[in-house]
């Protein structure tokens, strides 16, 4: 009787699940700091300022995580989710750095909500090397 084991994800795929992880944790607190600075709390902001240093460090940590997994996976989805996602946490960054709140606010929204959907991705199913995910399928 041959059984077959179940698809496990590699330790590769549970690097990108921790940084993927770790990133949505510090972004969902950025809005929470700004609705506080925003309430009248204004040492808050300097909470907001160190929050993004923290989420734009782990995205760039993401993306060399990313990397790996293009090279030792052979899937390309998680790099180009996370530098769609990097992209607009830099622009959102440096508008925030210059006041630019039209575009701050908005596109902070929005990067929450693809790293939301990106955390469901990686964590949804075992990340496998794409030839033993083909070789199932068969």
């Amino acid at each position: 009787m041959v059984i077959d084991a179940a698809p496990m994800t590699t330790p590769t795929g549970w690097a990108l699940r921790a940084v993927v992880s770790a990133h949505m944790v510090a972004i969902v607190g950025q809005p929470v700091f700004a609705g506080v600075y925003l309430t009248g709390d204004y040492d808050s902001l300097l909470w907001h300022a160190i929050g993004a240093d923290v989420v734009t460090s782990i995205g760039y940590l993401q993306v060399i995580v990313a990397i790996v997994v293009w090279v030792r996976l052979r899937r390309a989805w998680p790099f180009l989710a996370t530098m769609a996602v990097v992209v607009a946490e830099t622009v959102q960054y440096f508008a925030g750095l210059d006041g630019a709140l039209w575009l701050h606010i908005p596109l902070g929204v929005v990067t929450v909500a693809a790293l939301v959907v990106q955390f469901i991705a990686v964590w949804r199913r075992p990340l496998l090397r794409r030839e033993a995910r083909d070789a199932r399928a068969r």
